[in-house]
């Protein structure tokens, strides 16, 4: 076997390129250099709000992973470069084929209730995830373990069906808590997890009351903040939350980020991978005409990608043909060469109507968003053809309630960062989690060539499989990449520190909430 302590190093760097350098030049750093020698000050309540907590069971998320990790810690964790980095796993070996992963604890971790983070503890969380969770980012993955178990107090054997090249990335999103939590046969209502904050009083879609946990196991007397209080409610203002000083750490619109900016008590900065936005189709049960291959092409040559991401981050974003952005090392330059919807082209769309034989005057586009502005451009665009357009937006659970009755026609939506490029594409399959907002695709050669990519070893052949995947994602018209852009973050200058991470998570190994202080004049 061949230790691998950080595992998959040079393919988590998505900074490369210039387009991608070019992204985040606009991005200031979080902390000056005199602030980063600040020594840290214990106390003191952070109040935070970027997303949401829709459940109590981290096994069982749908996506609130910004909130969740505040408690809960996982093997590995994705560093701010992209990098996976051991987490309360100290390393990990990977055998010759690809199939036993072996990660090796840390010493001295426990859960919040004092119980050891030992090895029995990991793997019957790896095994509740696999037998007890049908949905969720990791059901495709644990389809594949054969076994898990453990060797001493110390490891954790997972051996897979066959080779599985994003395991060790994604067991950053398998959050490890204590089975004596309350719920743990059922739906987890009290998680006991490693975090620098426990789980205290969560009031769903208002707050979470997360106070420190004393004996957090990276020292150093981590965390220095007392307690951390979340602000779940959705109908608030960040931005003028965070200028009155009711709140410290918020992600805001980018227009919004840029007025911030503005203000010398505010600090703005952007994650480090970015979120990408699409136009997709119902491809459950699409209704005539949008069945037909020719009018969702003409639909799209009537979307302007330029202008949307010029809507969505001026001097930010990026138009891509492809749920990466240019520089990425699963970007395919020949596909984005070969956009043939990098500016809008009416004439051609209504040319393709005519051909399908489409009166756009006697349709209704029946398309669904989150209550966002960005998906009224959209809108006016499809309705320069004629078309009328019934738009629903909605709130998050409205939305995702509303996507999974495949009663709609377009959805326009977006996708943040993930911590492996896998995390984007089992959502395209036909038994991916939460597939809603790409319409559901069913297309089993779609499936084939994404389960044939996670099971090669080979960098290059991988790559290879995924973009011929994402070529047939094209070709059928499942769905439109408009462009990518970071998403932001803006912060009081009391707040010292913390810099956004890879992703959504506000805790990781080398960095993030556990590090975080407050200095108020």
């Amino acid at each position: 076997m061949t230790t691998k302590p950080f595992a998959r190093i040079d393919r988590r760097r998505l900074m490369l390129g210039t387009a991608a350098a070019a992204l985040f030049a606009s991005a200031p750093l979080a902390l000056a250099p005199e602030a980063r020698a600040q020594d840290p000050v214990k106390g003191g309540t952070l109040r935070y709000a970027t997303l949401g907590l829709d459940t109590s069971d981290p096994h069982r998320h749908t996506g609130s992973i910004a909130v969740q990790q505040l408690y809960v810690e996982a093997l590995t964790s994705i560093g701010p470069d992209g990098r996976v980095e051991p987490f309360l796993a100290k390393g990990w070996d990977i055998s010759e084929d690809g199939k036993t992963y072996t990660f090796t604890l840390r010493d001295g971790v426990t859960f919040h209730n004092g119980d050891p983070m030992d090895a029995e503890a990991v793997a019957a969380n790896i095994r509740r995830v696999k037998e007890n969770v049908t949905g969720g980012w990791l059901a495709s993955a644990m389809k594949l373990v054969e076994s898990v178990k453990t060797e001493g107090d110390d490891a954790v054997v997972i051996t897979m069906s066959e080779p599985y090249a994003p395991l060790v990335n994604l067991m950053s999103e398998l959050w490890i808590v204590s089975p004596a939590s309350e719920g743990w046969d059922e739906t987890i209502k009290t998680p006991i997890g490693t975090g620098p904050f426990t789980f205290g009083e969560w009031r769903p879609q208002v707050s979470l009351t997360a106070p420190a946990y004393e004996a957090y196991w990276r020292g150093d007397d981590m965390p220095y903040l007392a307690a951390v209080e979340v602000n779940l409610r959705e109908d608030i203002d960040k931005g003028n939350a965070l200028r009155a000083g009711d709140l410290d750490i918020v992600n805001v619109d980018r227009d919004v980020a840029r007025r911030l900016a503005q203000d010398p008590a505010i600090r703005t900065s952007t994650l480090k991978d970015s979120t990408w936005y699409f136009a997709a189709f119902n491809n459950r049960s699409p209704r005539a005409p949008f069945d037909d291959p020719k009018v969702r092409e003409a639909l799209m040559y009537a979307i302007d990608k330029r202008a949307f991401m010029q809507f969505i981050a001026p001097e930010t974003g990026v138009v891509s043909n492809q749920m990466v952005m240019p520089g990425h090392v699963y970007y395919d330059a020949a596909i984005g060469e070969a956009d043939a919807h990098k500016g809008a082209d009416l004439d051609k769309a209504k040319a393709l109507l005519a051909e399908a034989g489409v009166d756009p005057s006697t349709i209704t586009i029946d398309l669904v968003s989150w209550q966002e502005s960005y998906p009224q451009v959209v809108v006016q665009m499809l309705r320069q053809l004629g078309f009328k357009v019934e738009h629903s937006a909605l709130d998050d659970l409205g939305a995702q309630n509303r996507l999974g009755q495949y009663d709609w026609d377009m959805a326009v939506m977006a996708s943040g960062p993930r911590a492996d490029i896998f995390l984007r594409y089992v959502r395209l399959m036909s038994d991916g989690p939460n597939p809603v907002l790409w319409g559901g695709i069913q297309d089993a050669e779609l499936d084939g060539l994404i389960k044939a990519a996670v099971a090669e070893t080979d960098e290059d052949a991988r790559k290879a499989l995924y973009t011929e995947a994402f070529q047939r994602v094209i070709d059928n018209k499942y769905f439109m990449v408009l462009g990518h852009a970071p998403n932001a973050i803006a912060m009081r200058e009391a707040v010292k520190g913390y810099e956004p991470g890879f992703t959504w998570s506000p805790n990781w190994v080398s960095g993030g909430i556990a590090q975080t202080f407050l200095i108020e004049d």
